[in-house]
């Protein structure tokens, strides 16, 4: 059932459809299970009343036949309602590109100009649901995939213009569903960026009991002149670290291994050698760079980016760099969180593969040129991205070396 925000809304007894998650025509009668799990709406005690217009009232016990849809696995009721507690949150996202609130079919949204170039992209938040269930905290796992998208497209230079999701289980849970989506609008509210549409999806026997899969795609925009592409990136300039504060999205597999099955945790334990919790040092919330970049685009000019995702540098950086171009990274320069020496000394895993798989505690770079580096470095700082100078472009064949001493 998806949803989406187009430029058609009429919300009264004549509507046959508010959106791509489409819902009941007025006057018709919908059940609902007198489980809290069920409707996100206000329930009275005699009555359930409805969040939308075009819902009539039920009685509370009237017998009713549960649809045979629903005995295979799969229950509209409960999506509908669902959807509908989502309503103002997604609304409140809306930017002045987006046109209408939430309708039919497609998302509307303004064309920036010809003047623009669109960037797209499309991710997920992989195993870190795992945690999530686990924990059942699922309030921060929808920041984790918008923030996640948004330094993607950040990288070419573009600000985020919508959001699309995708939520997939076997059995539609209205209580998960309306925390996963109050973390993605939170995300997208603090990007400036609308939540324009999304698809859920029910379908048991394809995914685990009580799991869920979360993906996204973000587009954004920037003016053809201002297109950041790492052709200018020469030998002598700086690459600056931002600090990443967790884990990010990356490596979940690998720390599940160590944490859960080597060592034998809980997501209720505190993580050796810090004050946190497992769920709240792997839960951490994805950074986004966008306000540090924009502040730092004001005083110099950005070279190049790179999100440290899977891969790590190794793989990230040379994704900007010319071809005799090359990444001096000074492992030294900065002191890895506490949680990545836990998993390297635990984990008894090789330096150079902790470097490829985490983010290490840089979740990101800019590569500046060197006269322009404390002028970058005092625009950051005033973000708090707790920046630091990692390494310099050396003159060889592109890729990423690093320098230990």
């Amino acid at each position: 059932m998806e949803w989406a925000a187009t430029g058609v809304a009429a919300y009264n007894t004549t509507t046959q459809s508010k959106g791509n998650r489409d819902t009941p025509v007025a006057g018709q009668v919908v059940t609902f299970c007198w489980h809290r799990s069920a409707l996100f709406g206000i329930f009275l005690p005699s009555l359930f009343l409805a969040c939308f217009e075009g819902f009539e009232f039920m009685e509370k016990g009237t017998s009713h036949r549960k649809s045979a849809y629903a005995m295979a696995g799969v229950d509209i009721d409960s999506k509908m309602s669902g959807i509908q507690s989502i309503k103002e949150m997604v609304q409140a996202t809306a930017t002045k590109g987006v046109i209408g609130g939430i309708g039919n079919f497609g998302g509307l949204f303004t064309s920036p100009g010809k003047e623009s170039i669109l960037v797209a992209s499309t991710d997920g938040v992989g195993t870190k649901l795992k945690v999530a269930a686990m924990a059942k905290k699922h309030t921060t796992i929808g920041q984790d995939l918008v923030n996640h998208c948004v330094n993607d497209i950040l990288v070419q230079g573009a600000q985020p213009l919508f959001f699309m999701d995708y939520v997939g289980a076997s059995r539609f849970d209205a209580a998960i569903f309306h925390d996963v989506v109050s973390g993605l609008c939170k995300a997208c509210r603090e990007n400036e960026c609308a939540l324009l549409g999304g698809e859920t999806a029910e379908m048991p026997g394809l995914y685990p009991a009580g799991e869920y899969d979360l993906v996204g795609t973000i587009v954004g925009c920037v003016e053809k002149k201002d297109l950041i592409t790492g052709k200018g990136i020469h030998p002598g300039d700086v690459i600056i670290g931002l600090a990443s504060g967790g884990m990010q999205t990356n490596g979940y597999s690998l720390a599940r291994k160590v944490i859960f099955d080597q060592c034998g945790l809980t997501v209720q334990d505190h993580l050796p050698g810090t004050r946190h919790s497992v769920a709240d040092t792997l839960l951490a919330v994805h950074r986004s760079f966008l306000k540090p970049v924009l502040a730092a685009q004001k005083v110099v000019t950005i070279q190049g980016m790179a999100h440290i995702t899977g891969g790590g540098f190794v793989d990230n950086i040379p994704r900007v760099l010319p071809e005799d171009c090359q990444a001096v990274i000074h492992r030294n320069a900065w002191r890895p969180p506490i949680l990545f020496t836990f998993l390297q000394q635990e984990g008894r895993v090789d330096r150079d593969e902790m470097y490829r798989v985490f983010n290490m505690g840089i979740g990101y770079v800019l590569i500046v040129r060197a006269k322009e580096a404390p002028a970058a470095m005092k625009a950051l700082t005033a973000t708090r991205a707790e920046p630091v100078i990692i390494g310099e472009i050396a003159k060889g064949p592109r890729g990423t070396i690093y320098r230990d001493a």
